[in-house]
């Protein structure tokens, strides 16, 4: 499905090179963070190691307003490339998303995830419900108050890194934690890793 090398570059329009941006891709069966390599106004390359096929449908949230769809034309060595089922002005989008991001109270993009992890005390550990998870932190539900400043470790499903973190926000059996060394993005390609 890739074009080999000696074929011309069927691609028409400008690319535009996007440094150190992150994308939530869901698919029918999946979602994670990926990377943008490049963007234009008829697709983009994404760089994730996750198994992929071409004719995918995929979904790709730029930001929680900026939302486009398309579909897997290629995928090789980590890498994809989507056709958007529409063209966009990919300048356009990523001057709002520049603008977006230095805004008050923008946020990085979540996973919303329903997950049982461990909250570990000194001497206990309990679970705990995630909702969601991004590489800074994760919003959960307790079955009992956990004080806004309390540090705990967390233990994701499947893992056996102890993640210190600290909890940012709390009302009743709500609230958010931060973690104190972020999650490689690459841990967050899948949350379907989460469920297995």
């Amino acid at each position: 499905m890739r074009e080999s090398p000696e074929q011309p570059d069927r691609r028409e329009g400008d690319r535009y090179r996007s440094v150190c941006r992150i994308a939530r891709v869901s698919r029918s069966d999946d979602m994670g963070l990926w990377r943008v390599r490049n963007i234009s106004d008829k697709g983009m390359m994404l760089a994730a190691d996750v198994e992929l096929a071409g004719g995918e449908a995929v979904e790709i949230a730029l930001s929680e307003s900026t939302v486009i769809s398309g579909r897997i034309v290629w995928a090789d060595k980590g890498r994809c490339g989507i056709a958007f089922d529409q063209p966009i002005d990919a300048a356009a989008v990523l001057a709002a998303l520049a603008q977006e991001q230095q805004a008050e109270g923008y946020r990085a993009l979540r996973l919303p995830i329903e997950i049982e992890a461990l909250v570990l005390f000194r001497n206990d550990a309990r679970p705990i419900d995630l909702v969601d998870i991004s590489q800074s932190g994760a919003g959960f539900v307790y079955d009992s108050k956990l004080d806004t400043g309390t540090e705990i470790d967390l233990l994701l499903p499947g893992d056996d890194q102890k993640r210190p973190a600290l909890v940012r926000w709390s009302k009743g059996n709500r609230g958010g934690l931060w973690f104190r060394r972020p999650l490689d993005r690459t841990e967050l390609e899948s949350v379907a890793r989460f469920r297995s």
